[in-house]
């Protein structure tokens, strides 16, 4: 199999393997919490985007890894781990929520911006080194974990959820 297909099959299996423990596990433990409460593991989850800095590390990726892909994609992070950390700190206060739309907006830019960054650069699979995993592995749960916090910041924030909490336990 070429190199190319592997690296976007691993990629689509990612996004199916991880849609189904999104479905059978994630959701259905988030639902019934109240705003703050199903964001807070959201936000821990993506304030690990520091890992995106391997991008930037000789031997961990080919020194030809286009620069244009690999400065944007680990900055990016950074600043989208930054601002998920910043959503966790102010969350329990009426700015963590406007904090949080900034980090799932800017975030979810940023991982659309890797793609186009990587399609523009023409970067190949075998450039990223050790860092495929990042792509391959994390980027599709990062993607749908986006997906549920805008639902959960969309969502009307009433009672309703603490009560099905309350009501659950």
């Amino acid at each position: 199999m070429l190199p190319q297909l592997s690296f976007f099959a691993s990629i689509g299996f990612s996004f199916i393997a991880w849609g189904i423990v999104t479905a059978r596990y994630i959701w259905p433990a988030l639902r019934l919490r109240t705003r703050a409460e199903a964001l807070r593991p959201l936000l821990i989850l993506h304030s690990f985007r520091f890992i995106g800095l391997a991008f930037l590390v000789p031997g961990v990726v080919s020194v030809d890894l286009p620069s244009a892909f690999s400065h944007s994609a680990a900055y990016g992070d950074i600043v989208a781990a930054t601002l998920a950390l910043l959503a966790l700190l102010t969350l329990s206060r009426g700015t963590g929520v406007v904090v949080a739309w900034i980090f799932n907006l800017w975030g979810s830019a940023d991982l659309l911006n890797g793609f186009y960054q990587a399609n523009a650069a023409g970067l190949s699979a075998g450039q990223l080194g050790a860092a495929y995993f990042i792509p391959t592995l994390i980027v599709p749960l990062l993607f749908i974990t986006h997906g549920l916090a805008f639902w959960i910041l969309l969502r009307r924030q009433n009672g309703a959820a603490a009560q099905e909490v309350r009501a659950a336990a």
